[in-house]
Parts: structure tokens; sequence; C-alpha cells
């Protein structure tokens, strides 16, 4: 869907860009303002391009959490708990040395599957430390 709403926001704004009424057909719309409304719309279609992108993939080594800003692999190791805990927008991996890390892939919005998946990543937790 973020995909689509990015196409949709660059033809949208690129079509707005070139319709407004400039100073030539009684508008106030200068050559300035038109590139400023199409640079709004890719502005726009980056923001949900990485908001598609979003994940949380696991490996043997640990997660790599890719969020909407910056990504980061952390070893399975490091994780002491995972949380999700009602209100909580997003799943949360609490690591040993105190640090808390979003992990945005993991959303309330989802409901029972991202319940089921925040479980599944505790799962994951639990399982690497009967591995080391």
């Amino acid at each position: 869907m973020a995909i689509v709403m990015a196409v949709l926001s660059v033809v949208l704004f690129t079509v707005l860009a070139l319709l407004v009424a400039g100073p030539d057909a009684g508008g106030d719309w200068v050559v300035a303002d038109r590139i400023m409304m199409a640079v709004l719309g890719l502005s726009l279609a980056g923001v949900l391009l990485r908001w598609a992108v979003i994940a949380a993939i696991p490996d043997e080594s640990g997660l790599s959490i890719h969020n909407l800003v910056g990504r980061r692999h952390i070893a399975w190791d490091e994780v002491a708990d995972v949380t999700f805990d009602e209100g909580d927008p997003w799943a949360t991996l609490h690591l040993k040395d105190t640090e808390s890390v979003a992990v945005m892939a993991i959303q309330r919005a989802d409901g029972d599957s991202a319940r089921a998946e925040a479980q599944r990543l505790a799962d994951l937790v639990a399982q690497s430390r009967t591995r080391l």
C-alpha cells in the first residue's frame, strides 16, 4: 500500500504543479512554487517508500531490524527481553546493555497477527539461549 501511495503522491503533486494557475492565467503560482509542489510530492513518496521497507529479518546470528530511520543487526546473545505491552505502538527489544530498540515491523495496528509475531520473536530469543 505504501508503494502505491508513493506513486500516487508523485503523480498527484506533479499534476497539481502543472495545473495551478500561473501569473499568465491570473494566478499567483510562479515556477518556483510549481517546483516546490513537485518536490513536496517526491519527498512524501520518499517517506512512504522508506515505510514500505520496514522489516525484522531473523537469521542464525541474530535479527536485522529495518526501521523507518536506520538499519541494525542485533546478535541473539545481546537480547535480554522482548516486550509488546498494551499501548505500545510496536514491539521492543531490550538489550543486555540496557538499550531498547523498537521493532517497527511488529505494529499494534496489525492486531492479533502482531501479537503472534511478537511471541514468535520472543520464542526465537528463547531458542537462541538454548543453543548457547
